[in-house]
């Protein structure tokens, strides 16, 4: 966090912000309180290190890291659950919000983005009524995200954008990587193109060892292959594949609690074995429906021929917004146009 002065001793604004900060008590809580048994708005908030939490239930699932800088979000929930969520944060920490990072442009990753950044920035012009006119906070609060995920939230001049535009990410980058450094801690926010979408991001706390993967991994379905917005299936595999070189594997016979924890965009915390299997099973998919087109079927007759026998139980669904017949055209499509 970086003050300037102008005309007043330094030293006294420093005092002055860390008193302020003090009584938000921005540690992390280690008592969280849950809300009532029963209650719709019910999230579940699970502690995976002492100063980083994930909440599930809301749409997809939204970490939050805590420290003296305040509070990072990655991803912000679905905009009607605004309130639950933040409920949740507020039971980890008073403290304010300070940067967000979306990993991809879908309404349950990004749909609490405006209403976030107008909590954070309120907190922290709060510091600054703290001080005479000639203080001032900088970087107060930023939404980070691909410029893919900014592209899919706007609309060409004369169309309505699907989101606001104060939801809009206020920091973007095309390529490669970004990183941010906050709460003690380096923070790498990785592009991969062509994955779920042309917009997904990872983010890695190097600190806590902590990889967010967003909907490129997600434990309760097969991996969801958007091919209108830019995803493809070469795309997910080498998404995966890099998420597996950066995760440090747990030990068994130690414990499987030692490795590096990966928050999936939906469903329970993983590690790297489940990185591994969840890319092993798109392989073997992939194999399978590669062979049955060499043998000239066609699209429904590959549905038909069942390639995900073997995993349909655990990542299939019949219906719902992706389901396993989505996922197999998504594959056969994406092995069709790569002749």
């Amino acid at each position: 966090m970086q003050i300037h002065v102008d005309g007043i001793a330094p030293r006294i604004a420093a005092v002055l912000v860390v008193l302020w900060m003090a009584g938000l008590e921005s540690a992390p809580r280690n008592d969280v309180q849950e809300p009532a048994a029963g209650s719709s708005s019910a999230l579940e908030i699970l502690r995976i290190r002492p100063n980083f939490y994930m909440i599930a239930g809301a749409g997809s699932n939204i970490a939050v890291q805590v420290g003296a800088d305040g509070v990072v979000l990655v991803d912000t929930g679905p905009r009607e659950r605004f309130a639950d969520v933040m409920s949740a944060v507020r039971r980890i920490t008073p403290a304010p919000i300070r940067f967000i990072v979306n990993t991809s442009a879908d309404a349950d990753h990004v749909g609490g983005n405006d209403q976030f950044l107008q909590d954070g920035q309120a907190a922290f012009d709060k510091i600054a009524n703290l001080f005479p006119r000639n203080y001032f906070l900088s970087g107060a609060v930023a939404i980070l995200a691909s410029e893919g995920v900014l592209r899919r939230m706007t609309a060409p001049t004369g169309q309505v954008s699907p989101f606001p535009a104060a939801a809009w990410p206020t920091e973007t980058f095309e390529s490669g990587r970004r990183y941010v450094y906050l709460n003690d801690e380096g923070i790498e926010v990785v592009h991969h193109p062509a994955a779920h979408t042309d917009g997904d991001a990872s983010v890695f706390f190097r600190r806590s060892d902590v990889i967010v993967a967003g909907d490129i991994f997600d434990m309760t379905r097969f991996p969801v292959i958007n091919r209108e917005r830019g995803g493809s299936l070469r795309g997910t595999l080498q998404a995966l594949n890099r998420l597996i070189a950066t995760a440090i594997p747990s030990l068994p016979d130690v414990s499987r609690e030692v490795g590096t924890s990966v928050i999936p965009g939906h469903g329970q915390v993983g590690d790297q074995f489940d990185l591994l299997d969840y890319r092993d099973m798109l392989v073997i998919v992939r194999d399978h429906v590669q062979d049955l087109i060499e043998k000239g079927m066609t699209l429904d007759q590959v549905k038909a021929a069942n390639p995900t026998q073997g995993f349909r139980k655990r990542y299939g669904a019949d219906t719902g917004d992706w389901t396993t017949d989505m996922f197999v055209e998504a594959v056969y499509k994406s092995l069709s146009s790569e002749k």
